[in-house]
């Protein structure tokens, strides 16, 4: 068994046989389900390849069989299903519904969309993520690098006001039957009513109406000031974000990630359907 995986493996490798459609031709063999079993005894002769490259044309070829093979494995085992996973320190849960790659000049682009999501805890109905410029650099970790993130997604208001609840405002907030948000003052005894959208970082806060210790507020009276969004993780852009019933609708836009994997882990969890770790 060992003998027939080197033989398909020294094929794909050679430069003067490869192309593109044997690279996904290489990622379905390994991955399709009669041949998983195939792959935990491929620990060595997979890892040690890609450590031990000199720089030249088979080098280059590498990344084109490792996003084949990672993104057949992966939609393979956990298509339609739960996966979790470890991003860069952060917990991950959700249903993989698309893992798409394509290659873009020099690099790669990814399409993944997932469902009933939850980060860190925090639950998210659906997200789109578009990586651009992906590129990965085999090795013992192997890296990866992305040019921009591009998140598309909903989450319920209900869930939003729960995370805004947990950092330290001085504002409690929840949704009232109208689906707006109720904004309660902690200290001022002041209730707001109030609705909001923020574009390019910017933070707009339109107040419907307001109280103070039980007496409205007169309209003409009710403005809020805009608020400029800076430092947020990782230099995020929100795009735009905006309510839509009892849903909220984002884009967020992320500028260059880079991670690192170990092949062997990731083989385990595509195996075994535990988790994938990219830290």
């Amino acid at each position: 068994m060992t003998s027939t995986l080197g033989a398909i493996m020294a094929m794909y490798f050679d430069p003067t046989s490869w192309s593109p459609m044997r690279a996904v031709d290489l990622g379905k063999r390994l991955f399709d389900q009669s041949l998983l079993e195939q792959w935990v005894s491929f620990t060595t002769a997979w890892v040690d390849p890609v450590a031990d490259l000199s720089a030249g044309a088979v080098t280059a070829l590498m990344p084109d069989v490792l996003m084949t093979v990672l993104s057949e494995g992966i939609l393979s085992r956990f298509g339609g299903q739960g996966v979790t996973a470890t991003l860069l320190g952060h917990d991950l849960n959700a249903t993989l519904q698309v893992l798409k790659v394509r290659r873009r000049g020099a690099h790669f682009q990814t399409k993944t969309v997932l469902s009933q999501m939850r980060w860190d805890d925090h639950p998210i109905e659906s997200v789109t993520v578009i990586a651009h410029g992906v590129r990965l650099i085999p090795g013992v970790p192997t890296r990866v690098r992305t040019q921009q993130l591009d998140l598309d997604g909903t989450v319920t208001t209900e869930a939003l006001v729960g995370w805004l609840n947990t950092l330290p405002l001085d504002w409690e907030l929840q949704v009232d039957a109208s689906g707006l948000i109720k904004a309660v003052h902690r200290r001022r005894l002041i209730t707001a009513v109030v609705d909001a959208e923020v574009r390019d970082n910017l933070l707009t806060v339109e107040i419907r109406r307001a109280n103070w210790l039980g007496i409205r507020v007169p309209r003409k009276m009710l403005t809020a000031p805009e608020l400029r969004l800076a430092g947020l993780p990782n230099d995020a852009r929100i795009v735009h974000a905006s309510r839509e019933g009892d849903l909220v609708r984002f884009r967020i836009e992320l500028p260059q990630i880079t991670g690192s994997f170990d092949l062997a882990q990731i083989r385990s969890a595509i195996v075994t359907g535990t988790t994938l770790i990219v830290f």
